[in-house]
């Protein structure tokens, strides 16, 4: 199977902004989440979107701030990440799965991406 891969982590000041990519090359899950796993925590979920019909989900920690899109043509999922908050500081990780539900377990995860936003 292909393993969703991840790019676009980094440092940035708080405000700032980030774009992550997650691509799962000659691959097309159904669904595609973000989840985080802060330092010294447990993952969560960030938000997920459905592949076909574009509906989008999010945590309401990051509504509002994060969007979510795919490019059906780079078979390629982004995470738009704005107005960063130190707390948003984690490592982003990528999953996918053949099921159309955004909630429940994924089975294809990518390695991650540090993402620090620093204050």
């Amino acid at each position: 199977q292909v393993q969703p891969v991840e790019s676009g982590g980094g440092l940035v000041q708080a405000g700032g902004s980030l774009r992550l990519s997650c691509a799962a090359s000659g691959r097309t899950y159904v669904t595609y989440g973000w989840f985080r796993q802060p330092p010294g925590k447990e993952r969560e979920f960030v938000a997920a979107i459905i592949w076909n019909v574009g509906n989008t989900y999010y945590a309401d920690s990051v509504k509002g701030r994060f969007t979510i899109s795919r490019d059906t043509a780079k078979n390629t999922v982004y995470l738009q990440m704005n107005s960063l908050k130190p707390e948003d500081t984690a490592v982003y990780s990528c999953a996918a799965k053949y099921r159309s539900t955004w909630y429940g377990e994924y089975d294809y995860w990518g390695q991650g991406t540090q993402v620090t936003v620093s204050s």
